[in-house]
């Protein structure tokens, strides 16, 4: 059987990487987004929770720098997109850091719960539909089942979960941006971020990361760490944001809880209560339900509605 060649429009191949279906990626990212922090919780025994989080950012901001070599785009940047990849390393820097000091205090299921509130607000804000409307309400009844979102005694816990939630929010905002831009050229983007991000973590998780550096099974756990932490979730999110509409990426992050329930399940221990298992199943529906706009059925919706007027 003869393989079948995509084109893309004007008659030049597309890249094998578009080939694949963008929410294809997202499932990639979706995984390794709690397997790599549920691993990390087994190695705070060993390491101060920030020193886990600065080692995860460098050894990622290693992988890139060699992989990518960011450095040879930077000098051909404009001033405004050298600001869009600082404003995004800081974003992660601080992302990484205080969602570990939460995770250290919380259940990763309350973690989970609220770092979806403001990408739920995301996906809301580019709701143009009365399905994609019902997907946003089945998704936030799944996740509210879920996670079993809760007030917890521990406030330094919940500030961080909330501070965490907003700099995810952030993430995805630039991280979108970034992949939009051609000039930037996504993955020697998401490089610079994170070389930047391992700067601007420095000062706070240096000093907590140096027993790893006389600990060989330490360090080399925190290599796997950043390895499904910051390296295959990161690329793969920026092969699905590539090409799709942000709130559409913001929506399917609802499977995020999802996906911490199952990990905690098998690499913690966490067995999920009935409501969860009933609130995995309406964040699966909710993504099946949702249609980004632009998409051929929701043009074809519109189209009958239009004219029916």
């Amino acid at each position: 059987m003869s393989e079948t060649i995509v084109v893309a429009r004007g008659g030049s191949r597309r890249p094998p990487v578009h080939r694949v279906p963008p929410h294809a990626y997202f499932l990639v990212s979706a995984v390794f987004h709690y397997l790599g922090p549920a691993f990390a919780v087994l190695l705070f025994a060993r390491i101060d929770v920030l020193g886990v989080a600065w080692l995860r950012i460098t050894v990622a901001a290693v992988i890139f720098a060699v992989w990518r070599r960011p450095w040879r785009r930077w000098s051909g940047l404009d001033r405004a997109a050298r600001r869009l990849l600082l404003a995004w390393g800081v974003v992660l820097a601080a992302m990484n850091s205080v969602f570990y000091v939460a995770l250290d205090r919380l259940p990763l299921g309350t973690v989970a719960a609220v770092e979806f509130v403001p990408v739920l607000l995301l996906a809301a804000y580019a709701v143009r539909s009365r399905r994609n409307a019902a997907a946003l309400a089945l998704a936030g009844f799944g996740v509210w089942l879920l996670t079993d979102v809760r007030l917890v005694a521990e406030p330094v816990g919940m500030a961080c979960a909330a501070a965490n939630a907003a700099l995810f929010a952030a993430y995805i905002t630039l991280a979108h941006r970034a992949s939009r831009q051609p000039e930037l050229s996504g993955l020697d983007a998401l490089g610079s971020a994170m070389v930047v991000a391992a700067v601007v973590a420095a000062p706070v998780g240096v000093g907590y990361a140096l027993p790893a550096f006389v600990d060989p099974v330490a360090l080399a756990a925190a290599v796997g760490v950043a390895v499904c932490s910051s390296v295959i979730p990161y690329v793969f999110d920026q092969l699905a944001m590539a090409r799709l509409a942000r709130g559409t990426y913001a929506l399917m992050t609802s499977l995020l809880p999802a996906t911490a329930a199952v990990i905690g399940f098998f690499v913690l221990r966490q067995r999920p209560t009935v409501g969860e298992a009933v609130g995995v199943l309406l964040v699966v529906a909710a993504v099946a339900t949702h249609r980004p706009p632009g998409s051929p059925r929701e043009s074809s919706r519109r189209s009958r509605a239009d004219g029916r007027d």
